[in-house]
């Protein structure tokens, strides 16, 4: 039976990188973005597209329902940055779309797709965190916020998933030359900061989806070879 997966914010950058892969190996993939362009990309590689706010837990479900009644691989990519650096300053609207899409929006795809995935007796799961979910980084502490959480329920869960044959791990860039960094792009390259492109984190996503351990935390940087995080221990 042909494999099936679900990868959200598809419409450009990391998501799209990992959709591409994963329907060369010859899996249906289902891409999920507010953006329509991801109805190009699902044209491209011949998989379907969802269109909408992943915000709402619905989408999530939504998007699963399409992949078919079964679902082996899930990656939860979308995010999105912040402008607030000062929380007396803070835009509340901004914070709440901000904290929606990074860290609601992975509990929402994790509600719809394990149910299908016990179903089917097992699958895959890679949540996008950053660098920021495991150091600090004060020129985005909310976006930094988010990633911890992230890294925390990967942490958490993943334990209680691995005796259901549910693989869920985290692949952690540094940063990474997408849409969302687009603005920034000459700052970083004056300033002779380095980037990822976004097809070598779809790899190691990839790669995390097919051979990775329960709660991984894959760290990929510019320039190092990929390399395992692993939390210090409490004294």
């Amino acid at each position: 039976m042909r494999e099936t997966a679900v990868i959200t914010g598809a419409a450009g950058g990391i998501g799209a990188a990992v959709a591409r892969l994963l329907a060369a190996e010859g899996a249906h993939c289902v891409v999920v973005d507010r953006d329509p362009a991801v109805a190009e990309l699902a044209t491209e590689i011949g998989g379907a597209a969802v269109v909408g706010d992943l915000t709402d837990p619905e989408l999530s479900v939504r998007a699963v329902a399409t992949a078919g009644p079964r679902l082996d691989l899930l990656v939860l990519n979308a995010g999105t940055n912040s402008a607030d650096k000062d929380p007396a300053a803070l835009d509340i609207e901004r914070y709440h779309r901000v904290v929606g899409v990074n860290q609601h929006a992975v509990m929402w795809g994790l509600r719809a797709g394990l149910p299908v995935m016990r179903r089917g007796g097992g699958g895959s799961i890679v949540v996008t965190a950053s660098l920021a979910a495991i150091r600090a980084t004060p020129q985005d502490p909310v976006y930094a916020m988010t990633k911890h959480a992230v890294i925390g329920l990967v942490r958490s869960l993943s334990g209680a998933l691995a005796p259901e044959h549910i693989r869920l791990a985290a692949v952690c860039p540094g940063l990474v030359d997408t849409p969302l960094t687009a603005p920034a792009r000459d700052h970083f390259h004056a300033a002779g900061i380095p980037m990822l492109s976004a097809d070598t984190v779809a790899a190691a996503i990839v790669h995390t989806l097919r051979h990775g351990q329960p709660g991984d935390e894959l760290v990929v940087r510019p320039g190092q070879p990929d390399h395992h995080y692993l939390p210090a221990p409490l004294p």
